[in-house]
């Protein structure tokens, strides 16, 4: 029977980067992973261009994650962005910053970050086998034993003396993220906390945002309301779609909008879709176009102050028919496209499921898990890290941080362990 210092089941960011990091102290380390790809997800990951981290200092990326931030603390503080970025370029790997302090690779290829991650991996002579899923772990008095294993339809025990959970969560599932590790944590006595997709498309009541499907706004200030009370906005991109609203502001907003919703909350999105101008200044504005333009029909003169998709639905909404003439304009009826333009709603009627969410909200609980180590508090020989764990982030690149530096401290511990 073969044996290993230290078994990584899922070869995603997490993953990796715990071989590479356990390899460091020259463990004998064996990789795992059930599809036939290692980190399919990274590779669509950012429209296929891989938003590897961000320059936000520790402080602002606290901010950014839910729900217990801190645990991170030793973590980040052990392996952060500067960290994850040198290791590649030591690959030669080069990057950008893009707005929001957004990390790429200058290439805009995802598959060169990871290619880059996969080379220092094999550098480290660590031992990857792929189509390999786990069917169970073998324990006894609390401690890992060894794991059963399905290759391509052989099975196969395999003894480690620790084992490292990186298999993801259960948002976009056609890349192997299938829930496999909560199984697997629950069956050792861990307790997982309530999973929700995170970072997902919001579905809207009515037709409106399918009348708009396709159409993207670059500078909008989305707000989300409760109960007719705002609670958070952002400001940047979005888009509609045939069932509501996507894009990174919606995405970002989507946790508190889903938390609301299925807590029987009555939550609407507002888009400001004028932000640089306050109420005066945008109806200062109106009044300009319809002075200089009195002749002309409303919809041809709201060209001037909207993308030409949303002037029908507009005009629908404040019950102005298109073709009237702009000197024909009332002062109620400017009035009404002003309050549109500074506030158009949606009301939420769900979100989109797994196979669009960008995490996984929820996991193994951090109580259960020693953030110093990213040990298990009740199997002393099992590890977390990545998405499986109940810490998920905003866009902007600090989920894949948080996967990099949990993996890098799993596999450093893991490596450690016969010393403490």
């Amino acid at each position: 029977m073969k044996k290993y210092k230290i078994i990584i089941v899922g070869a995603g960011a997490s993953g990796i980067l715990a071989s590479i990091s356990a390899a460091e102290n020259n463990a004998s380390v064996l990789l795992l992973e059930k599809m036939s790809r290692e980190a399919r997800k990274m590779l669509i990951s950012g429209k296929g261009r891989c938003n590897i981290t961000n320059t936000a200092y520790k402080s602002e990326f606290y901010k950014k994650i839910h729900p217990k931030p801190k645990f991170l603390k030793h973590a980040f503080s052990n392996f952060f962005s500067a960290e994850i970025l040198n290791l590649l370029e030591s690959k030669g790997l080069k990057t950008k910053e893009e707005r929001g302090g957004r990390i790429f690779p200058v290439s805009d290829k995802a598959a060169d970050v990871v290619n880059a991650l996969l080379q220092i991996a094999n550098d480290k002579k660590i031992k990857i086998i792929k189509d390999a899923k786990v069917e169970d772990i073998i324990s006894e008095d609390k401690k890992i034993k060894a794991i059963k294993i399905n290759i391509k339809g052989k099975h196969e025990i395999i003894e480690t003396e620790n084992l490292i959970l990186c298999t993801g969560g259960k948002s976009y599932p056609a890349t192997g993220s299938t829930g496999d590790g909560y199984i697997l944590a629950e069956k050792l006595g861990h307790t997982i906390t309530d999973l929700k997709p995170a970072l997902v498309p919001l579905k809207t009541e009515g037709n409106l945002a399918e009348k708009l499907q396709g159409l993207s706004l670059k500078n909008s200030n989305v707000s989300i309301w409760i109960n007719n009370k705002k609670v958070s906005s952002e400001f940047g991109e979005m888009m509609f779609a045939h069932y509501g609203l996507t894009g990174p502001v919606i995405l970002t907003l989507s946790k508190i909008a889903i938390d609301a919703f299925d807590k029987k909350n009555n939550v609407e999105i507002s888009i400001d879709l004028k932000p640089a101008l306050d109420e005066q200044k945008l109806d200062n504005r109106l009044q300009r176009e319809l002075n200089e333009n009195g002749k002309k029909q409303i919809r041809n003169v709201l060209k001037n102050l909207l993308p030409t998709k949303l002037i029908p639905v507009i005009l629908e909404l404040t019950e102005i028919d298109q073709y009237k003439v702009c000197n024909q304009i009332s002062g109620k009826e400017r009035k009404k496209i002003r309050i549109i333009l500074k506030n158009l709603r949606f009301k939420v009627s769900g979100h989109r499921g797994y196979k669009e969410a960008i995490v996984t909200s929820g996991g193994i609980n951090t109580n259960e898990i020693d953030s110093k180590t990213m040990m298990s508090k009740i199997v002393k020989n099992l590890f977390f890290a990545g998405e499986l764990i109940d810490l998920d982030g905003e866009t902007g690149g600090y989920n894949f941080q948080i996967a990099f530096s949990t993996g890098w401290l799993a596999g450093q511990s893991a490596s450690n362990s016969d010393k403490n």
